[in-house]
């Protein structure tokens, strides 16, 4: 079935997003959890929390590419040290990244109305699709909130844009 991405539909989608406790929402492309390639949306507001993960069991790689808003995609060393921080969005130089499976990663919104489109190998099983780095705070958890703001910082530094 065809599915037209549209203005429209990441609209919907980030307005959802921004009335969720999560601060994000996906819409699955893909019609099964079974299919070979996964391909979803995912919309996201600022405040959102993303635990640094990993594909490394099974190694998958991922792709990003930016369709709305502004967004920093932030690879981790195994200790958590930020090793490389990128802005996407579709108005920037980088549009996306492809990230290589066992890279930990995470992305922060910078804008509100920030969207990606999303794609790696399924099928997707929920219990082993993530390797959650052991370094970052579970969703929820009553540390989470300290971490997302100290990350923001680190991004924002990383970023040349200060301490502000």
């Amino acid at each position: 079935m065809l599915q037209p991405i549209t203005r429209t539909l990441l609209r919907g989608l980030s307005r959802d997003a921004a009335k969720s406790d999560r601060l994000r929402r996906n819409h699955n492309l893909h019609q099964s959890y079974e299919e070979p390639c996964q391909r979803l949306l995912n919309a996201l507001e600022p405040g959102t929390y993303i635990r640094p993960h990993r594909h490394l069991t099974p190694p998958k790689p991922e792709c990003f590419v930016a369709l709305a808003g502004r967004m920093a995609a932030v690879t981790f060393g195994d200790q958590g040290e930020l090793e490389r921080v990128l802005v996407i969005g579709p108005q920037d130089e980088t549009l996306g990244l492809d990230i290589p499976a066992g890279t930990w990663h995470a992305v922060v919104a910078l804008s509100p109305g920030s969207a990606f489109f999303e794609t790696k190998p399924g099928p997707y099983e929920p219990l082993s699709d993530k390797d959650w780095a052991p370094w970052a705070p579970e969703e929820g958890s009553f540390a989470a909130p300290a971490y997302l703001a100290d990350l923001e910082r680190r991004v924002r530094v990383a970023l040349g844009e200060g301490l502000g």
